[in-house]
């Protein structure tokens, strides 16, 4: 049965939490409205990738209202042990009653914490996966580094970190048009049905800046992971990012 477990008292608020703590009930539907219900199956076919290694132990992170982990708790017909991990506590409250209810014989928990100092043991994990909150954790964010280390830290050695993310269209083009389409719709729409300018201005700003593929090869591989590879999605304006410790 789905649970959730807090932290300590004390935390101080983050303008990332109160972002999120703003737009939290209207985030999935207005996910589903900018990529026009591809983030579903964008997210199907990380889980796939995923459960294709075998874990027995997987961390999600950024787990914000639950897609993923409930995504793998219903593909693995509740064989995975899988642990949400995100910073704003709205969020999670929404993500444990949508796996009561989607996935209520998944081994799902629900832990309030910051990825820059998760409370898990040293080589925890044997997958990581992380759908559309990398850009968060590591994009012009001063505990990126931070992130990263953590990241690393609680996978297993030979572990993989799988991510589905926004990326960089290679295709000039179809780049300057995507950019485009975040600037106008994504950006007007997002804040006619939140309401929240700042929470849209962020998101739009860092989808359009975000990195290549292969920028974020580069940065992953510093890190210390020690293999990369990348699957385009929707003509390169987003994609699955694969990276083995």
């Amino acid at each position: 049965m789905p649970k959730v477990k807090a932290p300590e008292d004390g935390r101080r608020q983050t303008p990332l939490d109160r972002m999120f703590g703003v737009i939290h009930g209207r985030y999935d539907r207005i996910n589903r409205l900018f990529t026009w219900g591809m983030d579903k199956r964008w997210r199907k076919r990380l889980v796939a990738a995923l459960l294709k290694l075998e874990p027995k132990k997987v961390l999600d992170i950024g787990c914000g209202t639950g897609d993923l982990s409930i995504s793998i708790a219903r593909q693995s017909h509740g064989k995975v042990e899988i642990t949400g991990c995100d910073f704003s506590k709205p969020m999670l409250e929404m993500a444990v009653k949508k796996a009561k209810e989607l996935a209520p014989n998944g081994k799902a928990t629900f832990i309030h914490g910051e990825v820059a100092q998760m409370p898990f043991p040293d080589e925890t994990f044997d997958c990581i996966g992380i759908a559309f909150a990398l850009r968060n954790l590591i994009f012009e964010n001063p505990l990126a580094g931070k992130h990263l280390s953590e990241i690393i830290r609680v996978l297993k050695p030979g572990g993989y970190c799988l991510i589905v993310e926004s990326s960089q269209p290679s295709n000039k083009i179809i780049r300057l048009l995507s950019h485009l389409y975040l600037r106008t719709y994504v950006y007007g729409v997002g804040i006619l049905i939140s309401g929240s300018r700042d929470a849209y201005r962020y998101l739009v700003q860092s989808a359009i800046h975000f990195y290549t593929p292969e920028e974020l090869e580069k940065l992953l591989l510093a890190a210390g992971f020690r293999r990369f590879s990348f699957r385009p999605l929707f003509f390169g304006a987003a994609g699955i990012y694969q990276a083995q410790k």
